[in-house]
Formats: structure tokens, C-alpha cells, sequence
């Protein structure tokens, strides 16, 4: 049983596999799609194709879209070139349940790939092409925080971004710069209205979507590299609109066990790759049953009707109100914080940790204790009901395979608003956060996490995160086992408004997160020690 098109004919082999098929022609699909593009998906990786993929395929099986996504890539290429392209842009999802059960499904409304870049002029014309079609409706992302940002934490243009501005449309290779070129030939094709949709886990992602091309547009424009009436066709969201949305579902890396698990059926070349960026990957993705979407529903040139595949379609201020629940008190927030200290403890899987008596209550307390008494209900969805599915259902699910390592990927890009707003909350209502004590051992562990060695001495990879390097050389000639070795090496770090959305020394915590760490760097199993200790206090 091979994942192409032409494998997808012995129906019989998989049905016989349980492996649902598409009761479309992804075939004729697809060639509807390049014809006339409705939709194009920006960072094609596992969360995109099984569940913003799964929304499309959702649609097109019940007769309510007839277009496929164009998906995009502008980062890391051995997605297309190894896993998209030899398997007909096909793909494989794995619903896996916390009793073991699996729901296996081909997924073929994926229906072109194209690779931005730099010098490939056929990729460049294919895009615009796509970004002039009138009939085009919605652009998505989930192209991860960094894909938005324009400065680094220091407020300077990042080296890419500064070359996009100063090269204009024609010389662009971020994300943004991309985006914001293809709009330009959008408004110079007539300025039809288009919707960017904003699909990752960041807090206010449609603001900061909008905000990022923006600020390209008008800098071309003062340079004299873009016409000033396309900063105003940009400025207005009647014309090209930033939804906000919140998204949620643990997505974890392609399992072995599941690829041992479809080889057993009989599906070929179906193993996980590692690219040269780092981006692990298959011709199959597993995850969670539970997902949930919501978007503010604003789209100038129409969209597909997101809704009957479960979307919640609202205002800004709900989409607003539930991206905060999720991503500063009952899910990312957990995450973020059990995960570091799960490497620390020795855990390979997340599911483990919750096994673990301080590491279970490390993440009840911050979620229930810290987070869900300063969170506003949405109306939408429960906050209670909404963490209670995580500790009930999701976060034990050990079929999932979800890593504390990729827990740890790119943490310093999302505390500002996993922690940060927490403790802006409590100096809000009480003048001080210094009350807290699951936020400061979250920040403290992950601290402590970047120092790479666990808590009896052994050694590990770092996961890919862009300030850690910077963090690890401040942290030059902290020791462990020597308690006394820590000076004044944390307050530029604890103090860093760009990292944590406010100094966390007036807040009442930086001295708190200091003390933990001091605790936890006393040497052999002074992690679990600290971690008792204080959670033994509550």
C-alpha cells in the first residue's frame, strides 16, 4: 500500500487496513484548486495538516467546499521536497485515544506545494498567481510566533527582516516580507479583498499578524519601494481583515510506534524524518481527539463554512477572552511549566509527568490555584470544564507520545503571556504577584532547565529556542553544587520586559524565581527537593 494516488486505487487493501479514504477524487480536487484558489495555508508542518487540513477534508466530504488548500512553505524545504511531493501531497491522520484506540484516515485536500525561494522564479510566479485570483478568500498561518516577529529583543530589525525593508517587494525572504509582497500584488491586480487568518498559539495573533505587515508596508513606502495607497488598502480591515483566533490541540511529533503500527497494515515508506531544520516529521501525523478553533468571524471576500466542522466562528473580545483562558491558565501555562522540569526529572513523555506527585501538583496549582482565579469566563467555553478535560483526558493520554523535550521548544517566545499576564493580573488586583508560587518555580525550572544537566548530573539536548544561547552565556559561571555561584547573573534576565511582558522585580517575583533557582542548583536531587519544599507550603 503505497500513499499516492495511484496507491489509493486498491481500495480494498485499505479498507481492509481500516484506513478511511476520501470519498472525493483528491485527483480532480486538485486540479480545481490550482485552477481557481480559494485558500492558501502558510507552514504546512503536523498541526496544519491534521487539523486545519482535517477542517478542509471535514468540508469537502460533506459537499460544502469544492477547492483544496495551496499550502506554502518559506522555512524548511525537506518538508515539500521529502514528505509532501513523494507521497502526491497525500497524508495519513492518527486520532489516538487515551484507551488506545486509533482512527486512521487519508487525508487528500492538500492539493499543491510551493517552495519560496529565494531565485526561483516559477515559485514566485505560481504565488502571485494565486495571491491575484479574485476568488481567493483566506490566507492561514502556522508559521509559529518567531514567523511574526520583525525585531529582536533588543528592538533592532532582525538581519533578514532589515535586508526585506531595505530590498522591497522584489527581495524578500521572511515570512512577513512574503506576505506582505504578495498583498502588494494583490492591491496592484485590481485590490480585491482578502483575509489573513492568524492560526497559531499566540495570544492576540491576528494583532500581531497585522501589526508585522504593516509596518513593512508603510516602511516600504517611506523608502519609495511600494506605492503609499497600498498602505492604506493594508490600513483597512474592510478590505484586508486580521481575524483573531484561538487553536488548540497537542499535536506531538510522528510516533514510532505509530509508523510501526501502519507498516503492520501494510502502508510503505511511512517513516518519521528528522529535516536539516530540525523539523520532525511524516507522511502520517498523531494527535489528540480534542481540538478547538475559534475565529472572529470577519471576512471581506467570503470564506468556506468553517463552522459545520466545528469551528466557532464569534467576536474579536470572545476569541480574545478564550485565547487568554487557554494560553495564561489552563493549558499552555502547564506545559510550560511541567515540561522543563519533566527533562529534569528524567521523563521522556509529558503523559509521565502527571504520574508524578510534585510534578501533578506543580501544574494543578498553577492552572487552578494561579491561573483559573483571574481568568475571565468567555461564555463559549468553561474554563473549569475546559482544564478539567485536560487533566481528566488529555494531558494523561500516554498514546500520544508527547515529549517534554517539545514542550520546551521556543519557550522564551510565549512567557511573556503564559506567565507574564498571570502575574500583571495579581499586581493588578493586589499590587503584587509575591504571593504566587507556581509561576516563579515554572520560571525557575525552566532556568534551570537551560543550565542542561538534570537532576543527578546527566546531560541532554537543549530544545531549539532562539534566546536561549544568549540566556546561557548571561548564566556563565553559575555551578551546580554551588549554590554561592549565583550572583547577580539573573536580574538581566529576570528583569527583561521583552522576555516577560514586565520586570518581574517590582512585581514582587523576581526575587522569589531567584531563591527557587538558588535552591534548585544546591546539587544532586535539589530539583525535586525545592519542588517539595515549596509545593509542601501551599
Amino acid at each position: 500500500m503505497k500513499l499516492n494516488f495511484e496507491g489509493l486505487k486498491d481500495t480494498a487493501a485499505w479498507q481492509a487496513a481500516g484506513i478511511a479514504l476520501p470519498d472525493y477524487d483528491p485527483e480532480k480536487l486538485a486540479e480545481a484548486s490550482v485552477q481557481d484558489p480559494r485558500w492558501v495555508h502558510f507552514g504546512i508542518g503536523n498541526i496544519f495538516r491534521i487539523f486545519i487540513g482535517g477542517i478542509a477534508d471535514t468540508l469537502i466530504r460533506a459537499g460544502k467546499l469544492d477547492r483544496g488548500i495551496a499550502c506554502v512553505e518559506t522555512f524548511d524545504y525537506d518538508v515539500v521536497d521529502r514528505v509532501y511531493v513523494p507521497h502526491d501531497n497525500l497524508a495519513v491522520s492518527v486520532t489516538l485515544y487515551p484507551d488506545g484506540r486509533t482512527d486512521k484516515r487519508v487525508l487528500g485536500c492538500l492539493s499543491e506545494t510551493v517552495k519560496v525561494q529565494a531565485g526561483d522564479e516559477a515559485a514566485w510566479a505560481r504565488l502571485r498567481k494565486i495571491f491575484t485570483n479574485p476568488g481567493l478568500q483566506m490566507v492561514s498561518f502556522t508559521i509559529t510566533e518567531k514567523g511574526y516577529q520583525l525585531r529582536g529583543t533588543d528592538g533592532a530589525y532582525l538581519g533578514y527582516v532589515k535586508a526585506d525593508l531595505e530590498g522591497g517587494p522584489a527581495k524578500v525572504t521572511g515570512a512577513m516580507g512574503i506576505v506582505t509582497a504578495l498583498l502588494y500584488a494583490r492591491w496592484q491586480a485590481g485590490a480585491k479583498p482578502l483575509t489573513l487568518v492568524s492560526m497559531d498559539n499566540v495570544a492576540r495573533n491576528g494583532e500581531k499578524l497585522r501589526n508585522s505587515v504593516l509596518e513593512t508596508a508603510r516602511v516600504w513606502a517611506q523608502n519609495g519601494l511600494a506605492d503609499a495607497a497600498f498602505v492604506d488598502y493594508v490600513s483597512d480591515e474592510d478590505k484586508v481583515s486580521f481575524p483573531w483566533t484561538m487553536i488548540d490541540k497537542i499535536t506531538p511529533r510522528p510516533s514510532e510506534d505509530v509508523a510501526k503500527m501502519l507498516e503492520g497494515l501494510g502502508v510503505e515508506d511511512i517513516q518519521p524524518i528528522v529535516t536539516s531544520r530540525r523539523t520532525y516529521i511524516a507522511p502520517f501525523i498523531n494527535a489528540e481527539k480534542p481540538q478547538y478553533l475559534v475565529v472572529e468571524d470577519h471576512f471581506p471576500n467570503g470564506r468556506p463554512p468553517l463552522e459545520d466542522a466545528g469551528v466557532y466562528m464569534t467576536t474579536r473580545e470572545t476569541v480574545n477572552l478564550t485565547e487568554r483562558m487557554k494560553v495564561t491558565a489552563c493549558l499552555n501555562p502547564i506545559h510550560t511549566a511541567v515540561g522543563p522540569y519533566g527533562v529534569l526529572l528524567g521523563y521522556e513523555l509529558f503523559a509521565d509527568c502527571m504520574s508524578d506527585p510534585e510534578l501533578s501538583r506543580l501544574g494543578r496549582q498553577l492552572g487552578y490555584g494561579e491561573g483559573l482565579p483571574v481568568v475571565e469566563d468567555p461564555g463559549i467555553l468553561s474554563p473549569k470544564a475546559f482544564i478539567d478535560e485536560c487533566f481528566e483526558e488529555r494531558f494523561p493520554n500516554v498514546y500520544l507520545g508527547d515529549t517534554n523535550q517539545r514542550l520546551c521548544v521556543d519557550i522564551s517566545q510565549g512567557v511573556a503571556f503564559r506567565f507574564g499576564e498571570t502575574i500583571k493580573a495579581y499586581v493588578s488586583r493586589e499590587g503584587s504577584a509575591g504571593r504566587l508560587t507556581a509561576v516563579p518555580l515554572a520560571i525557575a525550572g525552566w532556568l534551570r532547565y537551560i543550565l542542561q544537566a538534570d537532576d543527578q548530573g546527566g546531560a541532554y539536548q537543549l530544545a531549539p529556542d532562539p534566546l536561549v544561547p544568549g540566556i546561557r552565556e548571561a548564566l556563565a559561571g553559575v555551578e551546580i553544587g554551588r549554590p554561592d555561584s549565583l550572583t547577580d547573573q539573573l536580574r538581566p534576565i529576570l528583569s527583561n520586559a521583552h522576555i516577560w511582558g514586565l520586570d518581574l522585580y517590582p512585581a514582587g517575583v523576581g526575587e522569589k524565581v531567584e531563591a527557587m533557582f538558588r535552591e534548585e542548583i544546591a546539587g544532586p536531587g535539589a530539583v525535586r527537593a525545592a519542588l517539595k519544599k515549596h509545593l509542601d507550603q501551599l
